[in-house]
C-alpha cells in the first residue's frame, strides 16, 4: 500500500517547509520513525520520521524546493514483500551479520574520526525524535547529548549510540568533575548592562523601510486574529519572591554541579503555576466557537508553553508536555534543554505543538510589567516581569516596618468569553500565593 508522507505543520503560524537535505532515495528500506529528510521552518529545524515500516517509492521534490505545509513531499510503499531497488553495497556489510538498516550503520572508520565527528555535532547537529525522546526520558540535557561521539552519518547520533552512553553513564560511578573544596566564593561584582541598539539607514528624506519577513509576517497576523478573536482583560497582582529566593539559594550550589545549569526563578514560576491551574481548571481550556452554544473544552492534562525570542527576531512557543507530572529540577531541565534548542532551530514538531497555558517571560529583558496576546486557542497567557529589590510594608504583631524585599509583578491576560474578572483576578493571586509560600 502507498502511503502519503506531507510536508508537517510545525507550530500555528507556520505555514511552509524547505527541505534541506534527504537522508533517503528511492528503493530504500525504512523502519518506522527513522529520518526521511531533513526540513526547515523559520522558527524550526529537524527530521520527518517514516510514519510507517516500507520502502520509499517516491521523492517528489528536491534538495531546497520549498513546499506548503500538508502538500505530499513523497511516498513509501508498506507492502511487506515491497522490493528494495538500491541496496546497500555488500561491501560496506560485516561479513557474520546481515544487512543492517540505517539507523544501525556504524562507518568503518568511525573509531580514527571521533574527534572530528564531536566538531560537527557540537552545537548544530540534527537529533532524530527517537533519540531526543530517550534524551529527555534519561534526563540528558541537550549540551549532554552534544557531547555524545555520533556514529550515524556526518556524525549523527543514533539510538545504539545513546542507548550505549545511558549505560555506561549509569553503570558507572558518577564523577562530577569535583572542584577542590574552597570557601564560598566572594559575591559577583554587577557589570553595567550594556544595552543593545538598532541600527538603520535612512535614506535622504530620513526614513527606513523593513520590509517583514516571513516570521514577522506570520507572527503578525496571527497576533491580529487572536486580538479580533479574544476580548483580552488583564489582572495584576504583585509577589514577595522572599521564599523562593531562599529556596533557590539553598538548592542554587548543588543544583548546578549536578544539572550544570543555573537555577532560575522559572522552574518555580512553572510549579506555582502548575498548582494554580490544578486549582482553577477552567484556565487550562479552549474555545469551541465553531457552533452556537460555544463550548469550552478543559484539559487534565497541563502542557505549559514558553515564549522564546528567537536570534532572528521571531518568537517560537515550546512545549513542556504533561508539566504537572514533573518536580522542580524536571521543569528546570525542560526549561533550559527547550529554551536553548528553540533559539537554534533544533526543536521537533511534538514540541512546539499542543499548549494548554503559555508563560511569557519579558522580565529576563528587565521589564517590571507588560500586557500580552493570548496564544490561540488558549483562553490565558501570564507575563511573569524582571525581580527586583525593592520596599515593601512588612505586618508584624508589634508593627509595621519597611523591609528591602525582591519583588515582581505577574500580569494575566485572559480571555473575556470565558474567564470573568473573578476567575481571572483569583487565578493571578492563587499564583502569587504558592510563590509568596513557596517550599519544598
Amino acid at each position: 500500500m502507498l502511503v502519503d508522507i506531507i510536508m508537517p505543520k510545525m507550530g500555528e503560524s507556520i505555514m511552509e517547509g524547505t527541505i534541506l537535505k534527504w537522508l533517503k532515495k528511492a528503493g530504500d528500506k525504512i523502519e518506522r520513525d527513522e529520518p526521511i529528510l531533513e526540513i526547515s521552518t523559520d522558527k524550526v529545524d529537524t527530521e520527518v520520521p517514516a510514519p510507517e515500516s516500507g520502502v520509499l517509492a517516491e521523492l517528489l521534490f528536491k534538495e531546497g524546493d520549498t513546499i506548503e505545509v500538508g502538500k505530499v513531499i513523497a511516498r513509501m510503499n508498506t507492502d511487506a514483500n515491497a522490493e528494495v531497488s538500491a541496496p546497500a553495497p555488500a561491501a560496506e556489510v560485516p561479513k557474520s551479520e546481515p544487512a543492517p538498516d540505517a539507523k544501525e550503520e556504524k562507518p568503518a572508520a568511525a573509531p580514527a574520526l571521533k574527534a572530528t565527528e564531536e566538531e560537527k555535532t557540537d552545537g548544530g547537529g540534527f537529533y532524530s525524535p527517537l533519540v531526543l525522546n530517550i534524551a529527555k526520558k534519561e534526563g540528558i540535557s541537550f549540551s549532554e547529548l552534544e557531547s555524545i561521539n555520533g556514529t550515524g552519518a556526518n556524525g549523527r547520533v543514533t539510538k545504539k549510540d545513546i542507548l550505549d552512553y545511558v549505560k555506561n553513564r549509569t553503570s558507572q560511578p558518577k564523577q562530577t568533575s569535583q572542584p577542590a573544596k574552597a570557601s564560598a566564593p566572594a559575591p559577583a561584582v554587577k557589570k553595567p548592562v550594556e544595552l543593545p541598539k538598532q541600527e538603520f539607514n535612512f535614506d535622504e528624506e530620513g526614513l527606513s523601510i523593513l520590509e517583514f519577513d516571513n516570521v514577522r509576517q506570520k507572527m503578525a497576523e496571527h497576533m491580529t486574529a487572536s486580538v479580533g478573536i479574544s476580548p483580552h482583560v488583564n489582572s495584576i497582582a504583585e509577589v514577595d519572591m522572599s521564599s523562593v529566593e531562599k529556596v533557590r539559594q539553598e538548592m542554587m550550589t548543588d543544583f548546578e554541579e549536578k544539572e550544570g545549569i543555573k537555577l532560575t526563578y522559572m522552574p518555580f514560576i512553572c510549579d506555582a503555576v502548575i498548582k494554580a491551574l490544578k486549582d482553577f481548571p477552567l484556565v487550562n481550556s479552549v474555545i469551541d466557537d465553531s457552533s452556537v452554544p460555544f463550548k469550552a473544552i478543559s484539559r487534565s492534562k497541563i502542557n505549559l508553553g514558553m515564549a522564546v525570542a528567537m536570534d532572528n527576531g521571531g518568537l517560537i512557543v515550546p512545549v513542556i508536555k504533561e508539566a504537572d507530572g514533573k518536580n522542580l529540577v524536571g521543569l528546570a531541565r525542560s526549561i533550559n534543554d527547550l529554551g536553548k534548542r528553540a533559539r537554534i532551530k533544533k526543536l521537533t514538531l511534538d514540541e512546539i505543538t499542543g499548549g494548554t497555558f503559555t508563560i511569557s517571560n519579558y522580565g529576563v529583558f528587565g521589564n517590571i510589567m507588560g500586557t500580552m496576546i493570548i496564544n490561540q486557542p488558549q483562553v490565558a497567557i501570564l507575563g511573569v516581569g524582571a525581580v527586583k529589590k525593592r520596599p515593601k510594608v512588612i505586618e508584624t504583631p508589634e508593627g509595621d516596618f519597611i523591609g528591602i524585599r525582591p519583588m515582581m509583578y505577574l500580569t494575566l491576560s485572559f480571555d473575556h468569553r470565558l474567564i470573568d474578572g473573578a476567575l481571572g483576578g483569583r487565578f493571578t493571586m492563587r499564583v502569587a500565593h504558592y510563590l509568596e509560600n513557596y517550599s519544598l
